[in-house]
């Protein structure tokens, strides 16, 4: 995908969450969002957004913890 590929309002939301914490796994982006989604409609958000390589993983114990790949002017958000 391309970098110039938009965000839908839910990525919006979960980049700003991102932004905001650094680094966090998915019940912690669900707390920083209004209103949200299932953990499973956050999970496939953020598999999304890694393709589009705007955000990175790492796995930390049992669970993954997702963090931004750019700045939040050059993410759009």
């Amino acid at each position: 995908m391309e970098k110039s590929d938009p965000l839908s309002r839910r990525e919006r939301q979960i980049m700003d969450a991102l932004f905001a914490l650094g680094e966090a796994a998915i019940p912690a982006i669900r707390e920083h969002m209004v209103d949200p989604p299932s953990a499973n409609a956050v999970r496939t958000m953020l598999q999304i957004l890694e393709t589009k390589t705007h955000v990175r993983r790492r796995k930390e114990g049992r669970s993954f913890l997702f963090s931004p790949t750019r700045s939040r002017m050059s993410a759009g958000s």
